[in-house]
């Protein structure tokens, strides 16, 4: 253990609405069972924070996605990055994913999330280079 109470893989759990608002102004990554939200923090421990919308399903429901992302993210806890504050937001499919494609997917969004952004890539709208203006 590095301090008392502190140990290398231990998370920190966002609570305040401007942290997860903060979030969503960073890197954003996405599957079809979740999105992940990444953004630099100051705090050294990595915070995670979890939101599924009412659009998605009734409370069991909505609670059981976050309960299966909750343990896939302990089970990926060693891959994130200290110095940064995540917000998974949960859909529909990860009820049916099976497990250990919720892990794989998590630990692969990471590390798509701290990957440098190259311009040629993506562009801003997102659908396509932009015509010349006349």
């Amino acid at each position: 253990m590095t301090a008392i109470g502190h140990r290398p893989d231990a998370l920190r759990r966002l609570i305040k609405r401007s942290q997860f608002q903060r979030a969503a102004r960073g890197n954003r990554a996405g599957r079809s069972a979740f999105g992940l939200q990444a953004i630099a923090s100051e705090d050294a421990q990595p915070g995670v924070g979890f939101t599924v919308t009412k659009k998605t399903g009734n409370s069991p429901e909505r609670n059981r996605i976050k309960r299966r992302l909750r343990a896939a993210v302990t089970a990926c806890a060693r891959d994130f990055a200290p110095h940064h504050d995540y917000v998974l937001v949960g859909r529909r499919e990860a009820l049916s994913e099976p497990f250990a494609k919720l892990v794989a997917d998590l630990g692969a969004l990471i590390v798509r999330v701290h990957a440098p952004r190259s311009t040629d890539q993506r562009h801003s709208s997102g659908r396509g280079p932009r015509k010349p203006r006349q």
